[in-house]
């Protein structure tokens, strides 16, 4: 059964996180909150707020399409090792894995979204890179994925407070998640917690008083990719 959300990627989406409740998912103690989904309500592409509560795990299974996660609070576990907030991965077709969570965890999560058998294998403690110079003044950058022959670029950007990011052009589209402060555009206003896809061809300013840093991914609308930054 298809259970489509935010589908047409022709079209802007957003959510704000915080204010949306949590749903249960089939595995008891993991909670969630969608915000994309194409196809089967277990088996399509996906995007979402995942919780666990402390003890809380998921039966062992596979990666068809890949899975990407962000740590956003707490520590979240499999087999292979403990991974704390601001921890970035990305599991490629072919990984297979039991997560749970000892003492609780929320995770930015996107599952069927990285088909491609030769994907390296992310895992990278966010929290202790350094911040790159970005494109513009006041935007700073720690880059996370951009692998030859893939056309995905995921990266976390942070904006100083007052920054103003000129308009500009996303002509493969952009998606964002923000993770701390505020910001606007011309589609609206965004907190900590907010979703924004913005389809292929948008163009957009993005102006912010208090600064934000948000998790960016370009170029990962699926056949509407192709290559092109917030």
């Amino acid at each position: 059964m298809s259970a489509d959300l935010n589908s047409d990627f022709s079209m802007p989406a957003s959510a704000h996180t915080e204010d949306m409740e949590w749903v249960l998912s089939p595995s008891s103690g993991v909670w969630r909150k969608r915000l994309e989904l194409v196809g089967g309500a277990e088996t399509g592409r996906v995007t979402s707020v995942v919780r666990y509560d402390p003890g809380a795990s998921f039966p062992i299974h596979d990666h068809p399409g890949g899975e990407e996660i962000l740590v956003l609070d707490g520590i979240f576990s499999d087999e292979h090792g403990d991974y704390p907030k601001g921890t970035f991965m990305l599991n490629p077709e072919g990984f297979r894995h039991a997560p749970f969570s000892r003492e609780g965890c929320v995770l930015f999560v996107k599952l069927r979204q990285f088909a491609g058998n030769n994907r390296r294998h992310v895992n990278i403690p966010t929290q202790n890179m350094d911040w790159a110079a970005g494109p513009t003044p006041g935007v700073s950058m720690k880059e996370l994925y951009n692998q030859a022959d893939y056309p995905e670029h995921i990266y976390i950007t942070r904006l100083d407070p007052d920054t103003v990011v000129p308009h500009h052009e996303h002509p493969t589209g952009r998606e964002a998640f923000f993770l701390e402060g505020e910001a606007e555009d011309e589609f609206g206003r965004y907190k900590k917690g907010s979703w924004v896809r913005l389809p292929p061809g948008s163009s957009h300013g993005l102006v912010t008083k208090t600064g934000a840093t948000l998790y960016v991914k370009a170029n990962g609308l699926g056949d509407l990719a192709s290559t092109d930054d917030f």
